[in-house]
């Protein structure tokens, strides 16, 4: 229970912002809305508003959905005379299918986007109140024998940059060099008032985070410490918050892509990838630490969900934006067979990662 309640809360927020994005976008160019829906399958309670819209919480807490009006599921159709049809002229103007192509695309991007705003709320209220760490990455220790003790690094070398990446705190070493995915790492470091680059191999090595769970980290064999053994923080105003907020929400993106483009070309661990019972451990786990590391989490698994379903996978939003797209190239929709034929695909697809995902899960709680 220490675990799925945090999850729970996080999970609510992060897929309601979701699809808030589309209702929002929906609602605006004046698409009908039947339901909103917090989670799958059976309805736990709801509500209806003034609009008719059916307000839910479903049983299976993985996700949610808008349904349109006139929609026969929550996918969007290309065929739709029998539909079309059906409603007086009052009622076509509700049609999310008779919208014009760039409403139909803003209203499903809507939702990834949201979840990208909500990411960068949340970092710029966590840099405006408790402040930005801008701890020096001062090395402290060069293991013998070790990657960098190799390629030359010393004690109280500065790294400035990680992979041309600007070193703004010791906290940001850990994550860049674990994320990498060339087989060297570049590092450029001050010394002596003088700034170096270095080539550096890292080792690949059975470890443990922070909060104990295992993991295969990149070891380049040094040890950080903040000078006087306490961390920096340094709050910001408005303009600094929002920039810096921004701009990790796009690094952790960037990061993100080129980290599962290596997976599908083998050459990172693909025993990382965790799914809902790895995210509910972890969020258990942050939430023990208080409030602004559970916020922080919130935000990492926000950008997760957005860029995810921007992926141009059939059944998510990315599928419905690469369908658009085609509609724009050819003049027309792809024909329903066509869009079905993709839909297979794409839950065969999703089934398969979730499958994956899932067995990481159980294989990182010892049950395989």
């Amino acid at each position: 229970m220490n675990y799925l309640i945090p999850f729970l809360i996080l999970i609510t927020i992060v897929v309601f912002i979701h699809e808030y994005g589309h209702y929002y976008f929906a609602k605006r160019y004046g698409v009908g809305i039947t339901d909103f829906s917090i989670g799958f399958g059976r309805e736990i309670f709801g509500w209806n508003d003034s609009s008719g819209t059916r307000w839910k919480i479903c049983w299976i807490p993985l996700g949610g959905y808008v349904k349109f009006f006139g929609d026969r599921n929550v996918f969007s159709q290309s065929e739709n005379s029998e539909i079309i049809n059906k409603y007086n002229e009052n009622e076509r103007k509700k049609l999310f299918i008779l919208k014009p192509l760039y409403q139909r695309s803003l209203i499903v991007f809507a939702g990834p986007l949201a979840n990208f705003i909500l990411a960068i709320l949340i970092f710029t209220i966590i840099n405006l109140f408790v402040g930005k760490d801008v701890t020096p990455a001062i090395i402290e220790e060069v293991q013998n024998d070790s990657p960098a003790y190799k390629a030359g690094m010393l004690k109280n070398d500065k790294i400035l940059s990680i992979n041309q990446k600007n070193i703004e705190s010791v906290l940001q070493v850990s994550s860049i060099i674990n994320t990498s995915v060339s087989e060297e790492i570049e590092f450029e470091l001050l010394r002596n008032n003088n700034k170096i680059i270095l080539l550096v191999k890292p080792n690949f090595s059975d470890s443990k985070d922070a909060l104990g769970n295992s993991v295969k980290k990149r070891i380049v064999g040094i040890r950080l410490a903040p000078p006087n053994g306490e961390f920096v923080k340094q709050p910001l105003g408005p303009a600094q918050a929002l920039y810096h907020s921004v701009n990790e929400v796009w690094f952790v993106s960037v990061t993100s892509l080129r980290y599962l483009g290596s997976m599908l070309t083998g050459s990172s661990d693909t025993s990382q990838l965790g799914g809902p019972i790895r995210i509910a451990k972890i969020t258990g786990q942050v939430a023990e630490y208080g409030i602004i590391p559970f916020l922080s989490v919130m935000a990492y698994i926000s950008i997760s969900l957005g860029l995810i379903n921007l992926f141009p996978i059939p059944m998510l939003d990315g599928g419905h934006l690469m369908f658009y797209f085609f509609e724009k190239i050819l003049g027309r929709p792809l024909k329903q067979k066509t869009q079905e034929s993709f839909f297979r695909i794409g839950l065969f697809v999703l089934v398969f990662l979730m499958f994956f995902a899932t067995f990481n899960d159980l294989k990182d709680l010892g049950l395989f």
